[in-house]
């Protein structure tokens, strides 16, 4: 298959070279049969090829007819608005057929028809168009969908096994699409929480996501970016966590969900990690896995982008992961899959000089990166993980004594960094514990000195300039308001002694409900008076009810609830993610590449 593919691909490209336009006369004749002239081009290119003449005219009239049909649907769709789509079906299926539709049609309109024409079953297929899910609610027009787009059909059943019984099938069909929608609802909502939960929460008992380099130290990303980042990398670890799993039909929206909020992030912060080339050659990798990369009309740009990113990200010769890393060993693997799906792109395209000299690229990196199992079975005796052992043997360049000297000294750093944030963290609780014993409550604490870099006396002058946080209350469950408070005429005396008018010390006391000393700072840094935004409307409802919308975090909003199951579902949700997320941070470069091994095998039997 792949094969002819290629011989079809340097036959189009013969073509194109010598202007050769095979639906035209003397190619083609009024009566749309092959002219007379084929058996010369037969001929010609049979020779040129190395091929024989029964293939070349098998393939050159395959080239024909695709022309043929390919000009007729242009015409027919600027006549009627009928538009052509190549449908890549399941591999099972691995054939591309075309349909004729309207783009007025919905997405699920879509699917049904090519459930129905092709016995598939509606709701285990996926229509991937443009690199997105189709959205079975808006019409094909409205998502972008042209004419002549390619389709691409996921089905997402794990066994072509049938059930004895066809109610039992479809039934457990319906049950596993439920489980897959339902997954990636589950996915997006635990994203989107953690992507929401601030820095300054205790990430003892409430987890949240952080963004940190390759030495595995937190970095500085504003807020909206650090959301756009932390959804993309997110979806990437889910994908990632599917695509170990040969689960490639279920990850591969996961992986286009990640490169779709990758875009919302700056070019800036794209060229400062690897993240983002690492996600092109996923998808990649996913579409060549399910067999479809005539689907991916850019996976050649994609790869390109890929390139290029490493290089911004390691240096032109890696120089910068050197200086950071000491070596780059464990990175090949990166550059091993890249050169090896450059060189299948290649291939593809008929470009056998090309073609050859990645895949040997890639198959020299393969050499020198495979792992001998005896010495990650010795490095296992001192204790270290089979992934330790592979990925210090890559830096280390096989050398087993190297290689556990740089486990031993890449643990103790780690170790230090988490001494260092924890020792950050028990300052926190202490800065912390400082301003709640000055009156303010905890949330307001946390906030404030998250916003001024931990700085004490900052976070102090923080609050009073920003008066909703003197609103937060710890204790909330007191549904006495404003005006139902009663102040003791002792607390108004004393804070009259301070220099405060009456009105304002009452008015003070009611807001903070009894608290002299939020009261005496709050109208002593406002000059005698409450800032408007604490101050009673005039309807009479607290500031608290007013600021309720205003001073609920985003993470409140979307990571808390007044029913106690929908709690339990989110806790679900955000588990799910983190249990995708790997414990170590170069994960993603421990390739065992067996299957880069057969593949490299696979087309090296082409080229040679």
């Amino acid at each position: 298959m792949a094969q002819k593919k290629y011989l079809i691909a340097k036959l189009t490209s013969c073509l194109r070279e010598d202007k050769i336009q095979l639906w035209k006369p003397p190619y083609t004749n009024e009566k749309k049969e092959a002219g007379k002239e084929m058996k010369e081009l037969v001929q010609k290119y049979s020779s040129k090829l190395n091929i024989n003449e029964n293939d070349t005219e098998n393939m050159l009239e395959e080239i024909r007819c695709k022309a043929i049909e390919r000009g007729t649907g242009n015409e027919n769709f600027k006549v009627t608005g009928i538009a052509r789509l190549d449908i890549y079906l399941p591999r099972r299926k691995s054939r591309k057929i075309p349909l004729e539709t309207n783009l007025f049609i919905t997405g699920k309109e879509l699917r049904s028809q090519i459930a129905q024409e092709h016995a598939l079953k509606e709701n285990a297929i996926k229509i991937i168009i443009n690199k997105k899910q189709l959205d079975l609610g808006k019409t094909l027009e409205d998502q972008g969908v042209t004419h002549n787009a390619k389709v691409m059909v996921l089905q997402l059943e794990q066994s072509d096994e049938e059930t004895r019984r066809k109610v039992q099938e479809e039934e457990l069909q319906c049950k596993k699409e439920k489980e897959i929608n339902d997954k990636m609802q589950r996915t997006k909502k635990g994203l989107e929480i953690l992507a929401e939960r601030e820095e300054y929460l205790d990430p003892d008992s409430v987890p949240y996501l952080d963004i940190a380099n390759q030495t595995g130290r937190s970095i500085e990303i504003p807020p909206q970016a650090k959301k756009a980042l932390v959804l993309a990398m997110g979806y990437h670890e889910k994908g990632r966590a599917l695509m170990k799993k040969k689960e490639y039909e279920i990850a591969l929206p996961y992986l286009l969900d990640a490169d779709k909020h990758f875009c919302e992030c700056s070019t800036e912060l794209l060229n400062t990690v690897d993240n983002y080339a690492v996600l092109q050659l996923d998808i990649v990798w996913c579409y060549f896995r399910l067999e479809q990369l005539d689907c991916l009309d850019d996976a050649e740009k994609k790869l390109s982008t890929a390139h290029r990113c490493f290089q911004r990200c390691y240096g032109e010769n890696h120089e910068r992961l050197i200086d950071i890393k000491g070596s780059y060993g464990r990175e090949k693997v990166l550059f091993l899959r890249l050169y090896l799906l450059q060189g299948i792109g290649h291939y593809h395209s008929g470009r056998e000089k090309e073609a050859a000299e990645y895949i040997q690229k890639a198959s020299r990196l393969y050499e020198e990166l495979s792992i001998d199992p005896d010495k990650v079975y010795r490095l296992s005796l001192l204790g270290f993980s089979e992934q330790e052992a592979r990925l210090a043997l890559r830096a280390c360049h096989g050398n087993v004594e190297h290689a556990a000297n740089l486990i031993t000294n890449r643990r103790e750093e780690k170790a230090q960094i988490r001494r260092e944030e924890r020792a950050k963290r028990r300052q926190r609780l202490e800065d912390i514990n400082t301003l709640k014993s000055m009156g303010y409550s905890e949330r307001a604490a946390q906030v404030a000195l998250h916003n001024t870099q931990g700085n004490l006396d900052q976070a102090f002058k923080f609050i009073l300039d920003n008066p909703e946080l003197l609103l937060e209350d710890d204790d909330d469950d007191d549904p006495v308001t404003v005006d139902q408070f009663q102040v003791s005429q002792e607390s108004i005396d004393q804070l009259m002694y301070m220099g405060f008018s009456r009105e304002s010390a009452e008015q003070a006391l009611k807001v903070f409900k009894g608290n002299i000393h939020l009261a005496s700072q709050t109208l002593a840094h406002y000059g005698g008076v409450l800032p408007a935004s604490l101050q009673p409307s005039p309807e009479g409802s607290s500031p608290s009810e007013e600021s309720a919308s205003s001073k609920d975090s985003p993470t409140e909003s979307a990571g808390s609830s007044s029913s106690p199951t929908d709690e339990d579902m989110e806790t679900d949700a955000v588990n799910e993610i983190l249990e995708d997320i790997p414990e170590h941070e170069e994960d993603y470069l421990d390739l065992t590449l067996e299957e880069e091994e057969q593949i490299i095998h696979e087309y090296l039997s082409y080229i040679q």
